[in-house]
């Protein structure tokens, strides 16, 4: 497994980056971590503003993207922190209940016992700390998912209150009870060192002697979004 962190916090950046790594580099299995400024992400299958408050985030000059794989849509900033794992099918970790126990034991070496839950998604203390979703190509394999560590979760439930009645047929996001990681910590670490001891702890468990840095520009692609 190859370990890629991102030194952007630009959010076209790294979920471009995300459709690249799938795309484009296809000899390697990798775990992508990043961390987003303040933007809003929509599921490939959902409408926008259905799911979202366009005059909110237009006003608070937060972003709204729409990413390749499905699921619903999810709030990011500087304090959560985004994994995505990709993989060549066929290749060990096929389901998508695989990729969750590689970040349920991270965590758990942090002291943070976080359990899976029936929408693949990551429970603390009854309340939801991750969502995921994924998208498969014809050889390759994307899961990806947050952890609200330290997020603004006033703004996260402003941002997310869409216009139902405008949803037509589209997905609809399942709304869950969210809390902060960093609530349920012991040693409250700030965002910045709790990133990389995530970095590190996803090091030891892949047994990864160094990671690669993203940084710059990425290569032309007219698919890119």
């Amino acid at each position: 497994m190859k370990l890629i962190v991102s030194n952007s916090n630009d959010p076209y950046y790294n979920i471009a980056a995300e459709k690249y790594i799938l795309t484009e580099r296809l000899n390697e299995d990798v775990l992508f971590i990043y961390i987003n400024n303040p933007c809003v992400v929509v599921g490939r299958n959902q409408n926008p503003e259905a799911e979202v408050d366009i005059k909110y985030c237009r006003e608070n000059n937060i972003p709204v993207l729409k990413r390749l794989s499905g699921g619903g849509t999810v709030y990011h900033d500087c304090g959560n922190i985004n994994y995505c794992f990709v993989k060549t099918k066929g290749e060990g970790l096929v389901l998508d209940e695989d990729f969750l126990e590689p970040i349920v034991r991270i965590l758990s070496g942090l002291g943070i016992n976080a359990e899976k839950g029936k929408r693949k998604d990551l429970w603390l203390n009854g309340k939801k700390v991750s969502g995921t979703a994924f998208h498969i190509t014809r050889s390759r394999i994307m899961f990806h998912g947050t952890l609200l560590y330290d997020s603004d979760l006033d703004m996260l439930e402003k941002s997310l209150k869409g216009d139902e009645s405008k949803r037509g047929k589209k997905i609809a996001s399942v709304r869950s009870e969210v809390t902060n990681i960093r609530q349920h910590m012991a040693e409250k670490l700030p965002v910045k060192d709790f990133f990389t001891k995530l970095i590190e702890g996803s090091m030891e468990y892949f047994s990864v002697e160094n990671y690669e840095l993203l940084s710059g520009s990425l290569p032309d692609n007219e698919d890119m979004p």
